[in-house]
């Protein structure tokens, strides 16, 4: 099945701190595309992959779960770990999720964590039925595009899958069970108006999670996709500070190899 256009992984061979970037529910790299360029760009080593089931048609996702996009976020830090000295796990929305239970599973090889309106839960009254309508409805109304920006689009699905959705639920639950093993630094950063994923998300992870080092950024001029909103570049600025305080190569003349 062909990709949709710019929904292409994306992959940048730089210097010894690797950065992996996850993109949400329902959409693609291209909404992970402009920060891993940022990123690259600085010299970093950058991994932005396409979750199975995505990119391409909404009934191709109907046929994976939590397990397959995890699995494959898992085996993409794991090349990067092989590959740097320094990995860092960066997400948005459900990305964010996938991040967080990347750094509780794998330790002191995750060096920090960098998130954009992660999500903690599905919310509305329908979620309770996902189970049983699932196997009567195919979909509902997609959630891909809430950006404030004027003419910026996100490539993603119109649909969504409800089997993929009550997967998901699933996998956020068992994820808030699993925040407490999160220690490593946290770069959090959400909107202040979100259309899909509340700040609410936001202040039960901040409430969970045991790491010390915490730092909170509040996007006022973006709605749920703020990577590609009007505080893009803020969200690319504060991440690249966030690893070079972390990583003391990052940014040091000489330290990037290009590709």
């Amino acid at each position: 099945m062909p990709l949709l256009p710019g929904a292409e992984p994306y992959r940048h061979e730089g210097n010894e701190v690797g950065v992996l970037l996850c993109h949400g529910f329902t959409g693609s790299p291209q909404s992970m595309r402009p920060w891993g360029q940022y990123l690259a760009a600085q010299g970093l080593t950058v991994s932005v992959p396409l979750l199975p089931g995505h990119g391409t048609r909404w009934e191709d996702m109907q046929l994976t779960g939590w397990q397959d996009w995890y699995a494959e976020v898992d085996r993409k830090l794991t090349a990067l770990t092989d590959r740097c000295e320094r990995v860092f796990v960066c997400g948005l929305s459900m990305g964010g999720a996938l991040a967080l239970r990347l750094a509780a599973k794998h330790g002191e090889a995750v060096s920090g964590i960098a998130v954009v309106n992660p999500a903690n839960k599905m919310h509305g009254i329908a979620v309770n039925a996902l189970p049983v309508a699932r196997h009567l409805i195919r979909t509902t109304k997609g959630v891909a595009g809430d950006i404030v920006k004027p003419g910026v689009k996100e490539v993603g699905y119109d649909r969504v899958p409800l089997h993929a959705a009550d997967s998901l639920r699933r996998f956020l639950r068992l994820l808030d069970g699993e925040l407490p093993q999160v220690t490593q630094p946290l770069l959090l950063m959400h909107s202040t108006v979100d259309h899909v994923v509340p700040p609410t998300d936001s202040a039960r992870i901040l409430g969970r999670v045991s790491s010390t080092d915490v730092r909170e950024v509040l996007l006022e001029q973006s709605y749920h996709v703020a990577t590609l909103d009007h505080d893009a570049d803020r969200i690319f600025e504060e991440s690249f500070a966030f690893f070079a305080r972390l990583a003391p190569s990052v940014g040091k003349e000489g330290t990037a190899t290009g590709g």
